[in-house]
């Protein structure tokens, strides 16, 4: 028998239990927990809070103490996201957004505000919309985009390896997803240090976010002119061209959507890689032994720290369950992608290897499943292995404990990640990542042969040379396994 639920927008009384603000328990109306202050500095150790008092559906509160439900269970969540018909990405069904406690003023407004974008979109136009972003993504070169992930990884190395230090975060893992989404959308002319910046900015809802959007916008929408008047084979040029004619504004909108969406959550994966290798000794030892691959290593850290921690949101077209809770027409929900990860249903054992399970949360799943998952993959791919490639000496230049993150509702970002390794001199950006330059191909004698009847007076042996270190295996010794692994990070 279930028992009676709680609903945070229904007709509970929200008012039995410690009064607002209660110092003795950090809880708002209701006895309800909330998503933020004091309380919420650590989300994870929240959400088990919340698992553990109301199980795999929890009732909470927004900023400004708006309700919301938390969706905790991994299958509650796969549940929501692929039942179009009774969950939404539309707001405007939101009781809060209609009865004003969720408006324009609300700290949270840029995520909850509807937008004429795919994730927003429902029925024919999400099918209008979205189809024209996924025909856009399928004409991208995965080939073409490696060896440019391998380049500005070289770019961007050579900009500190002959310091011996680095801070990963900003010098590496901020940077990387913005160049390669610049050259992927056709602008790498906007490719800059405000660009990045003005992304970070957009995300953290500070005071200056309303220009850095505008800022990013203006690019994007300069970028949609150049293209309509003159197409080239890049992802803006095929969204123009795309069949379900979209409109300039729709065009810059849904760039946007795909440039911050893949920009902020690749960024925070491949910093999160790069945490764990430099700082769990059987994990570096697994990835530099051949036993774990960079790719399988990436999925591991999508299970363990997924770049979104939650997506808001998802909204009740009509009443129905969830997790044993009655969920109200109206009600809001909240994708609980982190601690849906970490749900003891899937999970019993937390340390357990997740290698070739690819079952997590983080790119969401059903209609509105993230459509350029492939591409943050490859960048986090490429970019991580090229840098192990060309820094393996590198670790961590701090304790463990010293590392610092900035957390929201959404996400969960690495401050810093500073690193030692021995100083290292520039390299082509347009030669495979390695230690050291590959050796000139041998020059072949193509003379005929001289008959064996005329000998020939052997030469004087050349003076001896300089002792040199070892270099590679030239490219014609490598197996074919290693013949297709250079191939396919686009050397």
């Amino acid at each position: 028998m279930t028992p009676e639920s709680h609903s945070p927008t229904g007709t509970d009384d929200l008012t039995a239990g410690p009064p607002p603000g209660c110092p003795a328990h950090g809880t708002g109306p209701g006895g309800l927990r909330r998503l933020y202050g004091p309380e919420a500095e650590d989300l994870g150790d929240l959400y088990e809070k919340l698992r553990a008092e109301h199980g795999a559906v929890a009732p909470a509160l927004l900023h400004n103490d708006v309700p919301i439900w938390v969706v905790l269970g991994h299958s509650e969540n796969l549940h929501m996201v692929r039942t179009p018909m009774q969950f939404t990405r539309d707001s405007r069904v939101w009781t809060s957004v209609q009865d004003g406690t969720a408006g324009a003023d609300h700290p949270l407004a840029p995520h909850i505000m509807w937008q004429p974008i795919c994730s927003h979109a429902e029925g024919d136009e999400h099918l209008r919309l979205r189809g024209a972003v996924t025909g856009a993504m399928s004409t991208i070169d995965h080939r073409g985009v490696r060896r440019h992930i391998n380049r500005s990884t070289q770019r961007l190395v050579n900009q500190f390896c002959e310091r011996g230090t680095a801070d990963l975060v900003s010098q590496f893992a901020e940077h990387l997803p913005m160049a390669v989404m610049c050259e992927i959308l056709g602008m790498p002319e906007e490719y800059n240090e405000r660009m990045v910046q003005a992304a970070r900015d957009m995300l953290k809802g500070t005071e200056t976010a309303i220009a850095s959007n505008e800022y990013v916008m203006g690019a994007l929408m300069r970028l949609t002119a150049r293209r309509r008047a003159k197409p080239e084979e890049d992802f803006t040029t095929h969204l123009v061209n795309h069949p379900a004619r979209l409109t300039d504004d729709e065009v810059g909108q849904h760039l946007r959507l795909v440039l911050i969406a893949a920009y902020e959550a690749t960024a925070n994966l491949i910093a999160n890689v790069l945490r764990m290798v430099l700082t769990d000794p059987r994990f570096r030892a697994q990835l530099s032994g051949g036993q774990m691959t960079v790719p399988e290593a990436v999925e591991q850290s999508l299970w363990d720290e997924p770049p979104f921690s939650t997506i808001f949101g998802y909204f009740a077209k009509q009443e129905t369950e969830l997790g044993g809770r009655r969920i109200n027409k109206g009600d809001g929900l909240l994708l609980g992608i982190a601690p849906g990860n970490v749900d003891p249903h899937v999970r019993p054992d937390l340390a357990a290897n997740m290698q070739g399970n690819r079952s997590h949360l983080a790119f969401g799943g059903g209609p509105h499943e993230c459509p350029g998952q492939d591409i943050g993959r490859a960048i986090a791919d490429t970019g991580v292995d090229a840098l192990l490639m060309r820094l393996p000496d590198v670790q961590l230049d701090c304790e463990e404990h010293e590392l610092r993150w900035t957390s929201s509702i959404s996400s969960r970002h690495l401050v810093e990640l500073p690193v030692r390794f021995a100083p290292k001199p520039p390299q082509d950006v347009h030669q495979q990542p390695g230690l050291r330059p590959l050796p000139p191909p041998r020059q072949v004698s193509m003379a005929p042969a001289r008959p064996q009847a005329q000998p020939v007076a052997p030469a004087p042996w050349p003076a001896a040379p300089e002792p040199v270190e070892p270099a590679p295996e030239p490219a014609h010794r490598l197996g074919a396994w290693q013949r297709f692994l250079r191939w396919w990070r686009g050397y």
